[in-house]
């Protein structure tokens, strides 16, 4: 059946499920987000139907007009071209909906009755096609579908983890460029990284057809690479081979596994398909490995150390002297610098010029995109930034460093619904991302989900104190265990943690600033938090006081007296570094 997204405000649940039920009846598969599955993440699932679908359906209401999520599937849907209105009360759809046909489904018992039905089933026709019994000549849709599992890392050191999952990751890109297959997103394969996943089972729960597995061996200048693709139906092995090469072909390598899993599921690769797996955006093997280096060190490193963001920025430009053409490494490393001259107001170098050689060399590089989102949104052209957002964020869909990157603006133009889907896609990239678990405490307090904000809480609290076993000083774990423990009710515990923190580092203003939100939102005791911001404000960056700014767990705290003399004091501190002062 054709995909449908059928999206509405949780008091029209009834009547969205007499739309899908009359879609259903004229043979259309309407999705509703009843069939959530129980062990998938909310957001996850969501983005996942949303860019699957052919159509989707938005039921606009006076409760949909006001909800978050529907204007952001809606908003999803318009940049796609595939959105379908339906007023069911005769609510207009908000700005900058109103511009596009709205059909009018008022009704008493049953949809079909209603006067806009037909205008409905028009438009679905239009994008999605005829209804299932005149589908005979359309062709079908993909039956061979895909899993790469993360290969084991059999090298026997813990720190060659960054190699066999780049391998892993880079197998599973080259196979989606094959249009002929379906190939399982990499968060989703990744959920099974560690662990002794029965391949019959994995196959099911993620409906494919075919499993890749395998293992990496890599020491001194050689590698032995196992893989074996599987029949997720038998459990029988349909391909296996093994590996052991010079380092140097590691693309080669890569590029004979791909072939064969594409000749061995009997499929037709295209010859731009074939050119396509065959581009590797470098031919140094060295310049290659410090990159998945250089990746490993930004996705596993401790949130505000700009020590670690100087060493990612470092193993970068050791990748580009190697292979100056390196598109994917200028493009990370310009993200990082940029993040470093912003966020943490370090460094001279912004990011800009990194960026743009990037996007010189390959004009397909999503982190490019981001550092040019970033400017534009510290420069107050808002618009501007959401584009490049979106560019990027359409390039390379399950991107983590994209999605955190998109998660932190839309937080911080208050488009909570929007944060919380990419900071979810986030943690589902890299389940051990507390600072995004940290941030997704505080937008599902905004969006006023409790049951959101204390599973946020408990993976958050969780995925850092596993990072504070490595490094006990983290600051950004420990503020992250505190935000857990407010929103948890545990107070007494937090605040033990909090005295702990400032001993052991008392002269980070990120860990205060967190430690004044929890003490504001979950303790209702402003005093205490103005007395921790007071040796944080002299020390905003202009992105910093913005995102103060912009900040709703310091919401409860703008009538205050102090924080305004402290907020003013900011402003005219950084007036020069203010480009929107309107917007400030």
């Amino acid at each position: 059946m054709t995909e449908l997204f059928v999206s509405y405000a949780r008091d029209d649940e009834a009547r969205a499920r007499q739309v899908a039920e009359a879609l259903a009846a004229e043979g259309y598969h309407a999705w509703r987000d009843d069939e959530l599955p129980a062990h998938r993440a909310y957001a996850d699932v969501i983005e996942e139907r949303l860019n699957s679908a052919e159509a989707v359906v938005v039921l606009w209401s006076q409760a949909a007009v006001k909800s978050q999520w529907v204007r952001a599937e809606a908003d999803s849907a318009r940049n796609r071209n595939i959105l379908v209105q339906v007023s069911l009360d005769g609510t207009v759809p908000p700005i900058p909906f109103n511009q596009i046909q709205c059909a009018a489904l008022s009704w008493s018992e049953n949809p079909v009755d209603a006067a806009g039905w037909r205008n409905l089933i028009g438009s679905v026709q239009a994008l999605a096609g005829p209804k299932v019994e005149a589908t005979a000549a359309r062709p079908r849709r993909k039956q061979v579908a895909v899993c790469v599992l993360p290969f084991a890392n059999m090298s026997g050191d813990a720190e060659q983890e960054y190699f066999s999952d780049g391998i892993s990751e880079d197998i599973t890109t080259d196979l989606s460029k094959v249009s002929a297959l379906a190939v399982t997103a990499r968060n989703s394969a990744f959920m099974f990284k560690g662990h002794a996943a029965d391949v019959c089972e994995v196959a099911q729960k993620l409906s494919v057809s075919h499993v890749l597995e395998g293992s990496v061996r890599k020491a001194g200048g050689r590698v032995r690479i196992s893989a074996q693709l599987i029949d997720g139906s038998t459990g029988e092995h349909v391909w296996a081979e093994r590996y052991d090469r010079e380092l140097t072909d590691i693309f080669a390598i890569q590029d004979e596994i791909s072939k064969a899993i594409v000749d061995a599921l009997k499929v037709k690769l295209l010859p731009e398909e074939k050119k396509a797996i065959e581009h590797r955006g470098t031919t140094n093997v060295d310049a290659y490995n410090y990159y998945l280096l250089a990746r490993k060190y930004w996705i596993t490193g401790n949130w505000g150390n700009t020590d670690q963001l100087d060493l990612v920025i470092r193993i970068c430009r050791r990748a580009v002297d190697l292979d100056a053409d390196y598109a994917r490494a200028w493009g990370l490393m310009a993200l990082v610098q940029c993040i470093l001259f912003f966020t943490f107001a370090r460094g001279e170098d912004d990011g800009i010029a990194a960026a743009n050689r990037a996007l010189s060399l390959n004009p397909n590089i999503a982190e490019a995109y981001c550092v040019r989102a970033r400017h534009a949104y510290e420069q107050g052209h808002f618009h501007e930034a959401d584009e490049g957002l979106e560019r990027a964020l359409g390039l390379e869909p399950d991107s983590w460093e994209v999605n955190r990157e998109a998660a932190r603006i839309y937080y911080f133009e208050r488009r909570f619904a929007e944060a919380a889907r990419h900071y979810e896609k986030a943690v589902a990239l890299d389940e051990t991302d507390y600072h995004s678990w940290n941030m997704l405490c505080s937008v599902y307090i905004a969006l006023r989900d409790a049951a959101g904000a204390t599973r946020a809480a408990e993976n958050a609290v969780s995925a850092a104190e596993s990072a504070l076993i490595h490094d006990p000083t983290n600051g950004s774990a420990l503020s992250t265990v505190v935000t857990g423990l407010g929103i948890l009710q545990r107070r007494e515990r937090a605040e033990e943690w909090i005295d702990r923190a400032l001993l052991i580092s008392p002269d980070n203003i990120f860990m205060r600033y967190n430690f004044a939100c929890t003490t504001t939102l979950q303790f209702h005791d402003p005093e205490a938090a103005i007395k921790l911001l007071e040796s944080v404000f002299p020390l905003l960056s202009a992105s910093a006081y913005k995102a103060v700014v912009a900040d709703p767990d310091l919401d409860a705290l703008r009538d205050h007296p102090r924080f305004q003399e402290l907020m003013e004091a900011a402003r005219e501190r950084l007036a020069a570094d203010l480009p929107n002062p309107a917007a400030a």
